[in-house]
């Protein structure tokens, strides 16, 4: 006979987890002392889960589904509709394979270049003297980059504006209110950008590096053979696009990390790759980017004494198992040396998501991310020097995504 799973009390738990956001797991792994017990979030039962264990189950695709997991909400604002993260089974693995296409050792040389030329660019049109956000610069920057690595064309003349649509993707799906409706405008508005560019492409209309995304997404056919449909394709170029910049993220939290551990930043300077990528891996891990994955148990199962019901919402906590006592020596120490040796897996480290990168639900984009933020490291200690001014560099935990609140600004700069 199966156990009964630990449960949280109370009638529907969506309020906390708006008002709690990346620690409404954490808080009652806690309180209850289990890594998985059952609530309710939007009048439906849920169950929650973390740690390195939970997610390895969670990532099993004989257990648990995606088609139908992702809030509406979601799906109109970050995802787009129809996209891979949506997908099981051949289809997904069709999709997926188009993604990992274009992941190769080439392709992160090329981005790790252009990010280093955008940056460059990006501050010396910028005059010494401005202030400047390194968060809303990288949305900025690696926008640009971004669309000269698809091959998306980009005038010079619109790339704020879209700039601010993009982010208003994953700005806006925890959102209430106009701010979540205006995520939604952006995503008609981009969708229709992008919609237009693949049906000139296929029209033969404008040229198109045959290897970048937006021609291979183009014209890319599903499992049964068919071409995407021009709304699907867009949706797919832009699940490039909008993760790249969102590592502007990454950027502000760099950005922080470094003014909050300036003996860390001392240790960069003239850092090798290795070096470098333990701090940005640890910045990673440190800080939050997005707080839980979604899905559904397919079938009925049990799994350590609890029974699953097939059909319920499971979520897993991201950023809490990143930080979970089973899994980290001192979670809460900022330490970037914890990755010198460190042998990751594919569950115990998901920032963005675990299992497997070709055939499961992690992020395609996760070695586009090290390289960018590996890149913008590399610039911010040793290509500039820069002053920061007084500031509020503290976030909620309640903002999805987390951003200290002055957006880390940095002024007086000046190239090494």
């Amino acid at each position: 006979m199966a156990q009964e799973m630990p449960k949280d009390d109370g009638f529907d738990r969506t309020l906390s987890v708006l008002k709690e956001g990346y620690g409404f797991v954490m808080n009652r792994r806690e309180a209850l002392n289990t890594d998985v017990f059952e609530t309710r979030i939007m009048g439906e039962k849920a169950i929650c889960l973390t740690g390195s264990e939970a997610a390895e189950l969670f990532y099993d695709d004989t257990r648990f589904r995606r088609r139908d997991a992702a809030p509406s909400r979601v799906e109109k604002t970050l995802f787009g509709e129809g996209g891979v993260q949506g997908l099981d089974g051949e289809a997904h693995r069709n999709r997926k394979a188009m993604f990992m296409a274009q992941m190769d050792d080439e392709a992160m040389d090329e981005i790790g270049m252009l990010v280093r030329q955008y940056w460059q660019l990006y501050f010396k049109e910028a005059g010494s003297l401005e202030t400047v956000s390194l968060y809303e610069a990288a949305k900025v920057v690696f926008l640009q980059v971004a669309c000269k690595w698809t091959g998306v064309p980009l005038e010079d003349s619109e790339k704020n504006a879209l700039a601010s649509q993009i982010s208003d993707l994953y700005e806006s799906p925890a959102a209430l209110g106009l701010q979540h409706w205006k995520g939604r405008r952006s995503r008609s508005k981009v969708n229709d950008w992008i919609e237009n560019l693949v049906e000139d492409v296929r029209a033969g209309k404008i040229e198109v590096d045959q290897g970048k995304a937006l021609y291979t997404f183009s014209f890319h056919r599903d499992e049964k053979g068919a071409l995407l449909d021009k709304e699907t394709a867009a949706v797919e170029i832009l699940n490039l696009i909008r993760p790249m910049n969102a590592v502007s993220v990454w950027v502000a939290m760099i950005g922080l990390a470094l003014h909050e551990h300036p003996k860390e930043k001392e240790k960069l300077k003239g850092a090798d790759d290795i070096e470098l990528e333990w701090f940005i891996q640890e910045v990673r891990r440190y800080y939050p980017f997005f707080p839980f994955a979604a899905a559904r148990t397919d079938i009925d199962f049990e799994w350590q004494g609890y029974f699953f019901e097939a059909g319920t919402l499971t979520l897993l906590d991201l950023y809490g198992t990143n930080r979970h006592p089973s899994d980290w020596v001192e979670p809460e120490t900022f330490m970037p040396e914890r990755f010198r040796g460190w042998q990751q897996t594919p569950f115990n480290f998901i920032p963005q998501g675990g299992g497997s990168y070709d055939f499961g639900h992690r992020c395609a984009g996760e070695f586009v991310t090290i390289v960018m933020m590996r890149a913008t490291l590399d610039f911010l200690v040793n290509t500039i020097s820069y002053d920061v001014p007084e500031q509020d560099f503290s976030f909620e935990f309640n903002d999805i995504p987390a951003v200290p609140n002055d957006k880390v600004k940095v002024n007086n700069f000046r190239f090494l």
